[in-house]
């Protein structure tokens, strides 16, 4: 009973990433979420004292692979940048000892970009073809490469802020890339777009969604700013809204929480999340009106991702 646990870091993660499938045990981790066989409770946020910061924890279980855990993320207020960090604890089911602690910043933008992904995968048009990236760092980079095979893609148009400025990040996505083009606009970049992928780390809208097309997907992820939402809240109401996990994430996704207090939505709308689309359990989108997918990020996407490190290391 004294199982020395793994322990990787940042760099060592980086080079495993590339050799783990990720799609497939997200999306069997999903479908394991819809059969009851896992338990996601809520993240919690602990601030510390004197205003110096918080955590955030994310808390899962797996049956089916045998582990629980946690990943934790501080943020840590400094005179200067504050700093953010995140590491993941994996422990066993059967014998209740650690097994592994890891570096979890690579691991959460790739397990980030792979959820995203699955939710193109179920809700974009089977015939989509033209993709918007607003964003392009490291996390809007991900989100492409999770995405580039699922469909026949014909255009790709990113905007972000910074980029025009920015001849490294151009010469990045074109070499992931060459069809790619840079827009002026957000809205630009989305017109007449069939999926439309917002990956920022903005606190507030980033695109007026007024402009999506019937039938189009709009995806957006989460940051640590209070009641982030990179669209307005009372665009919900016109959009058929899916999550990650309707248990949880409308309580935290910020454009949720705002259109329930002000513009009339109500979570019950919600049309499905990603375990009932694992298990056929929630109707499709329509076309008739546009798509809205929200991830606030789940433990049980941690716990997944780590497990996988972990077999891998193992050799298994």
């Amino acid at each position: 009973m004294s199982e020395t646990p793994i322990i990787l870091n940042a760099d060592q993660i980086a080079q495993l990433i590339p050799r783990i499938d990720l799609a497939n045990e997200l999306r069997a981790m999903f479908a394991e979420l819809g059969r009851k066989k896992a338990v996601q409770p809520a993240q919690t946020l602990t601030p510390f004292p004197e205003n110096r910061g918080d955590y955030i924890t994310y808390l899962a279980a797996q049956e089916q692979a045998g582990v629980f855990g946690a990943k934790l993320s501080p943020y840590l207020v400094t005179e200067g940048k504050p700093i953010i960090t995140a590491w993941t604890v994996l422990m066993s089911m059967e014998t209740g000892l650690p097994l592994l602690l890891c570096d979890s910043g690579k691991l959460t933008t790739e397990r980030t970009a792979g959820t995203t992904a699955l939710a193109v995968d179920f809700l974009a048009k089977k015939d989509a073809r033209k993709l918007a990236i607003i964003g392009s760092g490291a996390v809007a980079q991900a989100h492409y490469r999770h995405v580039k095979r699922l469909r026949d893609w014909t255009t790709l148009q990113v905007f972000s802020p910074c980029l025009d400025a920015n001849a490294d990040r151009q010469v990045a996505w074109r070499a992931l890339a060459p069809e790619v083009q840079f827009c002026a606009s957000a809205e630009e970049a989305a017109a007449c777009a069939d999926v439309v992928m917002l990956c920022t780390s903005s606190g507030t809208p980033v695109l007026n969604a007024a402009g999506v097309e019937p039938g189009a997907l709009v995806t957006s992820i989460s940051t640590n700013v209070a009641h982030a939402h990179e669209v307005g809240p009372a665009w919900l109401v016109q959009a058929q809204v899916y999550c990650d996990y309707r248990a949880t994430t409308p309580s935290s996704a910020g454009e949720m929480v705002l259109a329930e207090q002000n513009h009339g939505w109500d979570p019950t709308k919600i049309k499905g999340d990603l375990a009932e689309l694992a298990t056929q359990n929630c109707p499709l989108p329509e076309r008739s009106q546009p798509v809205f997918f929200r991830s606030i990020g789940l433990g049980l996407e941690d716990i997944a991702a780590a497990n996988a490190v972990l077999r891998l290391v193992r050799g298994a």
